[in-house]
């Protein structure tokens, strides 16, 4: 389990084909080290496992489910991606229970530069908008945010400098891909509320 507080921004260094899936070597100065094998943790949102590391660099591999969900298979060499180890359980939640368990793709709709923030605009499909709220919870390529705005299908998250400065949203444009993951509280009040109609 995750907060969405983003602890590092690494480098791929590659990303190869195996057999189906991808291994990813990922370059990550801040967190590599503390890493050992079969540790979790969340690249651009996504939980993986860690297989192998070496001085700042580790590997870990996404199967075919998870390329076919999520951005992963967009990754290239080079590509930057926003790190973030398992939080403990003697830390404050500073930002909300993410799993790091991807429910769709969104696309960046529009990004608007002002004084003192950016406000990303970002679609999800129909079926999955029944998720967001004015001032619920949502993971953007695992970055822990809030909802600003709605309308239809397309919400907005206001990212302060601090938060433009420590992820990937430095880098992001009108029409890339994100990795969105949904409060986890909506889905299992829908989960109750749909075995409690079948009754």
């Amino acid at each position: 389990m995750f907060t969405g507080l983003i602890e590092d921004i690494g480098t791929v260094k590659s990303a190869k084909q195996q057999r189906g899936s991808v291994v990813f070597r990922i370059n990550a100065k801040r967190v590599a080290k503390s890493l050992r094998i079969n540790d979790s943790i969340a690249v651009d949102g996504v939980c993986l496992t860690v297989v192998k590391r070496s001085g700042p660099v580790f590997e870990t591999q996404a199967v075919e489910e998870t390329l076919s969900k999520t951005t992963l298979a967009r990754l290239r060499e080079g590509s930057k991606v926003n790190l973030e180890r398992p939080m403990l359980s003697t830390s404050r939640l500073g930002g909300h229970f993410v799993l790091g368990h991807v429910d769709c793709i969104g696309t960046v709709a529009s990004v608007e530069r002002k004084d003192s923030s950016d406000v990303f605009w970002i679609s999800v499909p129909e079926n999955f908008s029944k998720y967001l709220i004015p001032v619920g919870s949502v993971a953007v390529n695992g970055v822990s945010l809030t909802v600003a705005n709605l309308k239809d299908t397309t919400f907005a998250v206001s990212i302060i400098p601090h938060t433009t400065k420590k992820t990937t949203f430095k880098s992001l444009q009108k029409g890339d891909s994100v990795n969105i993951e949904f409060d986890v509280l909506g889905k299992y009040v829908e989960s109750l509320l749909l075995i409690g109609k079948s009754k």
